[in-house]
């Protein structure tokens, strides 16, 4: 019998399709870094769309937020953006970093849309996802 202590599930509706084209497109999972979620309502979430960076090389490490080189940080490019809403109220959480496709900004929340403009002029940024206005 399968042991299913701390496994929950909870449903909020249809999940967000922000993909283009859904069939020109690859994936990988990622693990969510609790502290890249924003309020939205009782839960702490991160948007589909959110632009990331993750280790291709260690799958196993945690995203990290996608910032422009500062005095005190050194830049961190955008490689993926998440495929879908991640909850991590409780804690770091699964999620699908997409890392080639077609994005449809118009199916991103505007604070998510802002975010990919501002990590798209960030050097390095990867030029395997394409965002559009479909």
């Amino acid at each position: 019998m399968l042991n299913r202590d701390g496994i929950s599930t909870t449903t909020y509706g249809a999940p967000k399709q922000i993909l283009a084209n859904v069939q020109l497109q690859s994936s990988v999972g990622c693990i969510v870094d609790k502290t890249l979620g924003v309020a939205v309502g009782t839960r702490k979430i991160v948007k589909a769309g959110t632009p990331i960076n993750i280790d291709l090389m260690n799958l196993q490490t945690k995203c990290k937020k996608v910032e422009a080189a500062g005095s005190d940080t050194s830049a961190v490019p955008m490689n993926a953006v998440l495929l879908h809403d991640v909850d991590v109220t409780n804690s770091d959480a699964n999620g699908t970093a997409l890392v080639f496709g077609f994005v449809n900004v118009n199916r991103v929340e505007s604070d998510v849309a802002t975010a990919i403009t501002a990590a798209q002029a960030i050097a390095g940024a990867s030029t395997l996802l394409t965002f559009m206005k479909a």
